[in-house]
C-alpha cells in the first residue's frame, strides 16, 4: 500500500512546541494517523473503527 502524500496538521496543534502535532491522511478506505515527530510510524485504520474509539472516549469522560 502506498503510503498518502495529502497530510493535514490537526488544528488543536500548537502551544510551546507547535511541531509537535498530529497529522491525518485519508485514502477512500482507511485513515492514517501520524505524529509528526516520528513521521515513518503511522497508525492505519477505518473510519468506523475510529468513530468507535471516539465515542467510547467521549462515553468515558462524562
Amino acid at each position: 500500500m502506498a503510503a498518502p502524500q495529502n497530510w493535514q496538521k490537526s488544528s488543536f496543534s500548537g502551544g510551546a512546541d507547535g511541531n509537535n502535532c498530529l497529522e491525518l491522511a485519508s485514502t477512500p478506505t482507511t485513515l492514517h494517523l501520524r505524529e509528526s515527530d516520528t513521521p515513518a510510524a503511522v497508525l492505519t485504520t477505518t473510519p468506523t473503527t475510529l468513530t468507535h474509539l471516539l465515542d467510547a472516549i467521549r462515553a468515558q469522560a462524562l
